[in-house]
């Protein structure tokens, strides 16, 4: 690390701290040569790799945009949806690898989108999952309906109705 003041090759950790649930480490610094102190923030990344075979840092503001198409006009409020966002990245970080194919986003992505809101989990998963015909969603109707009464749980008729 260059000393922003001086420019010498070298720097001495004063003071170190974790943030942000452990992905952002944030270091005092003092320069040996000029003695000055400066400040440094490491985080760790985490690339996407798509279909084309491109990659490109995680987002998710570009998570939460795709599930925002999803969710439009349903009763889902923002922090819900910043709620989601963290749960998908806590998701793929907890998986412990730097480097995460797009498919693995989307897989994480469909498990808290479906406890949020089940229509806006259909069409999410219509366009992820590529839907050619009425049988697939029907098949994926039945698999959300067949889940419903394994787990005994009820749609909210509130949120629901036009």
């Amino acid at each position: 690390m260059h000393c922003p003041f001086c420019r010498h090759t070298d720097s001495r950790v004063v003071d170190s701290r974790v943030q942000e649930d452990g992905t952002v480490i944030r270091r005092r610094r003092q320069c040996p040569e000029c003695g000055r102190r400066f400040g440094t923030v490491e985080s760790a990344t985490l690339a996407v790799t798509k279909r084309s075979g491109a990659t490109e840092p995680f987002s998710r503001e570009k998570v939460l945009t795709g599930v925002r198409k999803a969710c439009q006009g349903r009763p889902v409020s923002e922090d819900e949806l910043q709620i989601l966002g963290q749960q998908v990245e806590e998701t793929i970080r907890a998986q412990g690898q730097a480097e995460i194919d797009a498919h693995e986003v989307g897989l994480a992505i469909l498990a808290p989108l479906r406890c949020l809101d089940e229509v806006a989990y259909l069409r999410f998963a219509s366009v992820y999952q590529a839907f050619d015909s009425l049988e697939d969603f029907e098949g994926a109707i039945t698999l959300l309906r067949a889940e419903r009464e394994a787990t005994g749980s009820e749609p909210d008729t509130a949120a629901s109705m036009p």
